[in-house]
């Protein structure tokens, strides 16, 4: 049953992504006043969620290395952020799930490379096979269809990408999950806080709903995610996390009527496929 808390954070971060597309369509919303408006949100859920459960968090924790990674998080944090909701606000849903596919599999090589536990070699193959199908699936007339102004992302994506999930993943060993997402969402909340203020009176009343709905969502999305992190390793949580750009196409082409696509139905079988050959196997 380890894949039930990788699969729901794949569906509530597709949902999430979903309604940020939507909102961020909305007329005089940008990514300042989207950025300003959703990190303080995200840290405030993340508060909740800390006061119920009172996970473990003291200036103990911060010493050495993990203050190093702690701040190293951050940046690349805030940096990826703003990459990636800069684009989102104009390039469509499926072209960013398209280029977030792409560090499936350095994520999953690296992975390999600095945790012994993450040395599942039938996972890593059947993870690594997950994320190939996918760039076949989008995969068109002999090239892999990508827009000119997403290549910045791209890049960013493949490269840095795989870096921030092997330092949570060395972050988690010292930090719960709540906790590192409280003190990572605290400090983006602030950067974005202070950067972008003067955007803050800027968003229309009709985006709020959405911000706090897909923000609530991305905040319980995360740190699931890290949970499961922990459970179940970086390889096989990446593996489910295959199913995300598929659960976000089919949700584009339900909610923001974007076209039908044969070989992304395929993918999406052959992926559920892998994954339940992870639990018998």
């Amino acid at each position: 049953m380890q894949f039930l808390i990788p699969v729901l954070s794949a569906i509530l971060q597709s949902a999430s992504f979903t309604i940020d597309k939507f909102t961020l369509n909305i007329k005089k919303v940008t990514y300042k006043n989207y950025t300003v408006i959703s990190f303080p949100l995200i840290f405030i859920f993340t508060l909740i969620i800390f006061l119920i459960f009172r996970p473990p968090l003291s200036l103990d924790l911060f010493y050495g290395k993990y203050l190093l990674l702690i701040a190293i998080s951050i940046i690349l944090g805030i940096c990826t952020n703003i990459i990636f909701y800069k684009v989102m606000k104009t390039e469509n849903l499926t072209e960013i799930e398209t280029i977030t596919l792409i560090n499936r599999v350095p994520i999953v090589i690296l992975a390999g490379i600095f945790f012994i536990e993450e040395r599942n070699y039938i996972t890593m193959a059947l993870a690594i096979f997950s994320a190939l199908v996918l760039v076949w699936s989008h995969w068109e007339k002999h090239h892999f269809h990508i827009a000119k102004k997403t290549w910045p992302f791209l890049i960013w994506t493949f490269t840095v990408a795989p870096l921030v999930a092997i330092i949570t993943k060395e972050l988690l060993q010292q930090f719960n999950p709540i906790a590192l997402h409280l003190v990572t969402s605290g400090f983006e909340a602030i950067f974005f806080l202070i950067i972008f203020s003067k955007n803050f009176e800027r968003t229309p009343k009709k985006a709020i709903p959405f911000l706090i709905l897909t923000n609530l969502l991305t905040t319980i999305a995360w740190i699931l995610y890290f949970f499961s992190f922990i459970k179940s390793g970086i390889v096989f949580t990446i593996l489910v996390f295959s199913l995300q750009p598929l659960l976000v196409y089919l949700a584009s082409i339900i909610f923001l009527k974007e076209k039908f696509n044969k070989k992304k139905a395929i993918a999406f079988l052959i992926i559920l496929v892998s994954i339940a050959a992870t639990q018998i196997l």
